[in-house]
């Protein structure tokens, strides 16, 4: 997918969460060269902190963290900003049912280049990201 296809994204908030910094950093510099604008915690706390602090469109977070896992991440945004989109990552698919059913998409750690951006556009149809918002 073209830079050009995702022009009508510009500036919209992604907020990454995830205690690997490397990780952080690729996913910051990946979704900025898109004209997103990228905020970023390394635990689930903090992503609530800044959630709470920042009108954000999409949450993205990794599944495997220490103190807050994404299932109890996803579970606590739902309730505090039940219309944000959230896409869950990890290196691991065994996934439990639960954790993904609080999320709108999974996509692997292996394949993240290639599956984040069209994960991003899937959510066309559920979100504010794309001029839509959920029913409360």
């Amino acid at each position: 997918m073209s830079r050009s296809s995702y022009s009508q994204r510009r500036g919209r908030v992604i907020l990454c969460i995830d205690d690997n910094q490397d990780v952080l950093e690729c996913e910051k510099m990946f979704l900025e060269s898109f004209g997103f604008r990228v905020l970023t915690a390394l635990s689930g706390r903090r992503g609530l902190e800044l959630a709470s602090m920042h009108s954000i469109d999409v949450v993205v977070v990794d599944y495997l963290m220490p103190g807050m896992n994404g299932q109890e991440l996803a579970l606590e945004m739902r309730r505090v900003r039940p219309q944000t989109p959230i896409i869950l990552l990890s290196a691991e698919l065994d996934i439990p049912q639960g954790a993904l059913e609080l999320v709108d998409i999974f996509v692997s750690k292996d394949s993240l280049t290639s599956q984040l951006l069209p994960a991003l556009a899937q959510l066309h149809g559920c979100g504010s990201m794309f001029g839509r918002s959920y029913d409360a």
